[in-house]
């Protein structure tokens, strides 16, 4: 499923993750806890084979890192959707360059 992930640029990487991220809050709020499970294991899926392309090192890999740990937070332990807009803006910023950058 994710053969071409390293091929994506670190846009088009955290963009998708924030679709996954998105749908996780979407599924957690309307209390469907099977879609929740799965878009939240995807988001961290992603996140995690992020972590693992070696063309992110250094200070950018300890911020997929960190990014890891408060996507985490969010989703288990907070429940405010105040609080999550944080996050996404963030996955926000990174989806509206990757279009940017394949021209659409």
């Amino acid at each position: 499923m994710y053969d071409g992930w390293h091929k994506l640029s670190i846009f088009e990487q955290l963009g998708n993750v924030g679709s996954d991220f998105e749908r996780a809050l979407r599924w957690k709020a309307k209390g469907q806890q099977k879609l929740f499970d799965n878009s939240f294991a995807r988001t961290l899926e992603q996140i995690d084979l992020t972590l693992l392309d070696q063309r992110w090192a250094g200070a950018r890999r300890r911020e997929i890192a960190r990014l890891r740990e408060e996507v985490c937070a969010e989703i288990l332990y907070r429940d405010n959707p105040e609080s999550a807009a944080g996050l996404q803006r963030y996955f926000l910023a990174f989806a509206t360059a990757a279009r940017k950058d394949s021209g659409l």
